[in-house]
């Protein structure tokens, strides 16, 4: 009897000890999920992009003429003064000095000197002819009158005065073009000379005060008119541009505040947008995409003692606020995800997940705006895993 008790309590023990390992097993585990609690305060709807300092007023001095370019003196980051010498330029005499081109202009003068001769012989003999014609038709007129002539006589030295007439026209205009020839080729002459002032070195000079930005030239070399020499302008006058996608600039507004981070300083600097510009360009994204892009122009608030190590060219991050809103429920966007057309979080209530549907009023870059749905003090679940269902049990992760 004692053995089949003993043989009864032990199997009874192993049966309870074979249901506990099987809960123990298959009991569900508590995801481990982070969160956040819903909270009241300033929402900002931002647009962040990054841009590049550059200085406002910016001077870019050329050649004024082509020649040779002395060697610069300047560094860039040097200080100069307005209207200081910053280059000299020994200009580069004319091509027509060589032996065969002056004696090629020589003999064009001597051609137009000879086609203008020409020209005035012939208005001589057009002048004779004319007075000759007009001699005859007055005398036919006169015996015509008298009966003395025929009328055909008559006709034919009319219609000679006209002729002689025309060929004095012509014969003028003939020498008119001579005598212009004649000036050209004179001038042509007349520019393989150098004149008694013409300068051999022509002074480039600053025209504000600043410091140089860049020397575009600094070697001895010769150059063409216009040639890019040195860039100055202060690098204490410098203002932001930052692109952006058209979609997202149609809400910036001029005046708009704007934090400028991740400069290499150790606060963020302010700013204010000056400038949205009217006209935008396409770019290729890293993606392979067209987009259409718009320049945000945009002024530092901050003093230059502040952002004295700040240049131009200088990369940085803007903050552009787009829209502002006090006393806002905030949520954090990462808790949000899609349900059908709307939006909805998990919201943690005695240790499990509960689906919520909520109405956001405004995403941002971090927090959204939420219009109903929640209330601050909740807590909801960051990045929902996809295993997360209504009632799921949850550890919060350390």
């Amino acid at each position: 009897m004692r053995k089949l008790l003993r043989r009864a309590l032990l199997a009874l023990f192993l049966l309870l000890a074979a249901g506990g390992g099987l809960f123990l097993a298959f009991r569900p585990v508590p995801v481990p999920v982070e969160t956040e609690t819903v909270t009241r305060g300033r929402f900002e709807a931002v647009v962040e992009e990054d841009g590049r300092t550059r200085v406002r007023a910016r001077y870019i001095l050329s050649a004024p003429v082509a020649g040779r370019v002395m060697r610069l003196g300047l560094r860039a980051g040097d200080t100069v003064a307005r209207d200081s010498l910053v280059a000299e330029i020994l200009a580069a005499p004319s091509a027509l000095l060589a032996p065969r081109a002056r004696r090629e202009a020589e003999e064009r003068v001597g051609v137009a000197e000879a086609m203008l001769q020409q020209a005035s012989i012939l208005v001589e003999r057009a002048a004779a002819q004319q007075v000759q014609a007009e001699a005859d038709a007055a005398r036919m007129r006169a015996l015509q009158a008298r009966g003395a002539a025929p009328l055909q006589q008559l006709e034919r030295a009319e219609l000679a005065e006209r002729t002689a007439a025309r060929d004095m026209l012509a014969a003028e205009r003939s020498r008119h073009a001579a005598e212009h020839e004649l000036d050209q080729a004179r001038a042509l002459l007349a520019s393989a000379d150098v004149p008694p002032d013409f300068p051999e070195r022509h002074e480039v000079r600053a025209p504000v005060a600043g410091r140089v930005l860049r020397v575009l030239q600094e070697s001895e070399a010769v150059v063409a008119t216009g040639t890019p020499l040195l860039e100055l302008g202060d690098p204490a006058e410098l203002e932001v541009v930052v692109d952006v996608l058209t979609i997202e600039a149609v809400g910036i507004a001029p005046g708009a505040r704007v934090i400028i981070e991740r400069w290499g300083g150790p606060e963020p600097l302010e700013g204010r947008v000056r400038l949205v510009e009217p006209g935008a360009f396409t770019r290729v994204s890293a993606l392979g995409v067209e987009e259409q892009r718009v320049w945000v122009v945009i002024d530092l608030l901050d003093p230059q003692e502040r952002r004295a190590a700040l240049g131009d060219g200088f990369r940085v991050d803007a903050r552009i606020t787009v829209e502002a809103v006090d006393d806002a429920l905030l949520a954090p966007v990462s808790a949000l995800f899609r349900r059908g057309e709307g939006w909805a979080v998990f919201v943690v209530q005695d240790g499990r997940a509960r689906e919520r549907p909520v109405e956001v009023a405004r995403r941002g870059a971090r927090s959204a705006m939420i219009a109903a749905g929640l209330a601050a003090g909740e807590s909801v679940v960051l990045f929902p895993p996809s295993s997360l269902r209504e009632g799921t049990r949850i550890a919060r992760a350390q």
